[in-house]
């Protein structure tokens, strides 16, 4: 069993990035791949509790992406972790997140809702990790919202009064410099997109004939009827059917590391079938 979809608190977890592998390992995974949102900064302490665990770490990342008028979010795994050309685009995606935070804040404290960067910055490891979860947490501790779903849906979300958009790449590009960096590209959470399957099928031929190598089928938060039929629409357009919790800690509670809500068992085999694929 593996786990190829994780967070920490150097994106928008809780869990320092340490404690990813020792969980992973807790419930039987061989492998865990710890995929921070833009970033790759935790590996380095992951992968040394990983060794001393005896369990193996991928090297991954998350980054958000427009496709047309949806985000589509890539996983992208095996990417060096020297300087090359992904990490050039990711420092520039950290630094476009530092100024649309800065900017949300403020239209925050015009809205009178009771929270500052500053009190926001204190819950974070640093400040190119902040993001909209973080203020909604806040938020609702604060009281002003009952739950993370209703800061987002009153006050966050797109088309909300407080929304702020960020830097987008394309999905194309980023599976470009995954390759030119020595990884591979997934797409994460594919029913996200919000398509019918026919138009999710022709959009998977698309990412396809971008460089994708895979999609996240085995996805924790779905139900088996859907990881199944993504799994086949994979198979049938040469895909690697990948899979994962989109373990948060705290933040999404209700998901565990490898187990997800407690259905989830992702092959070993999928890890070699992506190795397969690198450049």
């Amino acid at each position: 069993m593996i786990d190829l979809h994780t967070h920490s608190a150097v994106s928008d977890g809780t869990d320092p990035p340490e404690r990813i592998p020792a969980l992973a390992k807790r419930v039987g995974c061989s492998a865990v791949a710890l995929t921070d949102h833009d970033t790759m900064a935790g590996l380095a302490a992951a992968r040394q509790r990983a060794e001393q665990l005896d369990i193996e770490l991928v090297p991954g990342c998350e980054v958000s992406c427009a496709f047309g008028h949806q985000s589509a979010h890539v996983l992208v795994y095996f990417a060096a972790e020297t300087a090359n050309p992904l990490h050039e685009e990711l420092e520039r995606l950290r630094s476009d997140r530092v100024a649309r935070n800065r900017a949300l804040a403020e239209r925050l404290r015009e809205l009178e809702l009771p929270v500052t960067y500053e009190e926001a910055l204190a819950g974070v490891s640093s400040e190119t990790s902040l993001g909209r979860l973080h203020f909604a947490r806040l938020l609702v501790a604060k009281g002003a919202a009952g739950s993370v779903e209703e800061v987002f849906d009153r006050w966050l979300a797109q088309g909300r009064p407080a929304y702020v958009p960020k830097a987008r790449v394309s999905p194309e590009s980023i599976a470009r410099l995954a390759r030119d960096s020595g990884g591979v590209a997934v797409l994460a959470h594919p029913l996200s997109l919000g398509m019918d399957w026919d138009q999710l099928e022709a959009a998977l031929d698309e990412f396809r004939q971008a460089g994708f190598v895979g999609i996240e089928a085995i996805y924790g938060g779905y139900a088996q009827p859907d990881r199944q039929r993504l799994a086949a629409l994979a198979a049938n357009l040469d895909l690697v059917a990948t899979g994962g919790s989109d373990y948060h800690g705290a933040a999404k509670a209700d998901l565990a590391v490898g187990t997800g809500h407690g259905d989830l068992s992702v092959p070993e085999a999928i890890l070699e079938a992506l190795r397969d694929r690198r450049p």
